[in-house]
């Protein structure tokens, strides 16, 4: 389900004063990061990720695999930190606006 831009707006002034969850390291985007990745956003549904890389297309390809291996949706990427959110099926903790 794609994120209206009143969602988006709303998920990205409750990322603001969040610390990055995951830290991306020089080997990139593998399996234990993308099971990790899964398992916070499970308990948190709304996180920051630090990538790595200075090229700019090498982070744009980081945030496309992470999407792609958990399901979840960009909120915002600004530089080297992306939020992504994806809504727990079982527990949702964020009421999003419609």
């Amino acid at each position: 389900m794609p994120l209206s831009p009143t969602q988006r707006r709303y998920l990205r002034g409750l990322a603001h004063p969040l610390k990055p969850v995951i830290l991306l390291g020089a080997k990139g985007v593998s399996e234990a990061v993308l099971k990790e990745l899964s398992l916070a956003l499970d308990h948190h549904e709304l996180i920051k990720v630090k990538l790595a890389g200075e090229d700019r297309a090498a982070r744009a390809a980081q945030v496309q695999a992470l999407l792609a291996g958990s399901g979840a949706e960009l909120v915002q990427q600004i530089g080297h930190i992306a939020c992504l959110y994806r809504r727990n099926a079982d527990e949702p903790k964020l009421a999003l606006p419609r």
